[in-house]
């Protein structure tokens, strides 16, 4: 289940803002994760959804997470957030204690693009840039990255096309890559991709995979994947079962190890 759907089940939030915090800017410079023997669950009564998971990230690394339905690919992604906090360990980002940052800090400072993205009631251009931070010709360019400036400049008004109903005259891949073209703008450190291309057809998929390879090498990507083709050209990939670690190396590893990952490969038709 995508970490957006289970913020529902989540307590009460931390503070929004803290006092003092732990991240000074600029913060994260790199975007180096650690876990240090995590675990969290959803409910004080019951079990660890996810324990003892411990790892690291180096900064500008892409790094698929995988597992079956219910592993904890999600959880992971809503404990970095903050949405889950931790019932044991921590994560670190370049070398600071996420429990010690305020959430509006942590989060400013993380893209995530969810299975399902919507856009807001507004003009696309607002979708885009919702500060207004950036000109028309650095949205055109990001837009361009991944593959949407014909589209957007058939619309009527272009940057100035009213999104009615969140979008719902675009398509499911259009509206993925338009939260992508959002992350380009951005410049963010850390990127989660949660099961973002599980509803897009091949080649949007395609057109992600181009943006990631070219404009985020400098940033660390965490790709949560249900189809393993998703993760294949990613440096490691982490995979989970039962709310554990599981295995950890690159896809040619973890293909020749005949583990997990490669059950699950066999299952999906790639071996």
């Amino acid at each position: 289940m995508p970490i957006l759907q289970k913020r529902k089940l989540n307590l009460k939030e931390a503070p929004w803002r803290l006092p003092t915090c732990a991240a000074r800017s600029p913060w994260p410079h790199g975007g180096q994760i650690e876990f240090r023997n995590f675990g969290l669950r959803y409910q004080p009564e019951l079990p660890l959804a996810v324990r003892g998971v411990s790892f690291k990230i180096h900064a500008g690394e892409k790094v698929g997470i995988v597992g079956r339905t219910g592993a904890g690919k999600s959880s992971l992604a809503g404990g970095l957030l903050r949405l889950l906090e931790a019932a044991e360990g921590g994560i670190w980002i370049d070398g600071v204690p996420i429990a010690h940052v305020g959430l509006h800090t942590l989060r400013s400072r993380i893209t995530i693009i969810p299975q399902d993205s919507a856009l807001f009631p507004g003009s696309l251009r607002m979708n885009l840039d919702i500060l207004n931070e950036h000109t028309d010709e650095a949205i055109w360019e990001a837009l361009e990255t991944v593959q949407l400036r014909a589209v957007v400049a058939s619309l009527p008004g272009q940057l100035q096309y009213e999104c009615a109903e969140q979008g719902h005259s675009l398509s499911v891949g259009q509206k993925q890559l338009l939260c992508l073209a959002r992350a380009l703008l951005r410049k963010t450190r850390i990127l989660i991709l949660d099961e973002a291309t599980a509803a897009v057809d091949p080649g949007t998929e395609l057109q992600m995979q181009a943006a990631l390879g070219s404009w985020f090498a400098r940033c660390t990507v965490l790709l949560i994947a249900h189809r393993l083709c998703s993760v294949m050209d990613c440096a490691r990939v982490l995979v989970l079962d039962k709310g554990q670690m599981a295995e950890s190396g690159s896809p040619a590893q973890l293909l020749a190890q005949k583990g997990l990952f490669y059950r699950l490969a066999q299952e999906s038709g790639l071996v």
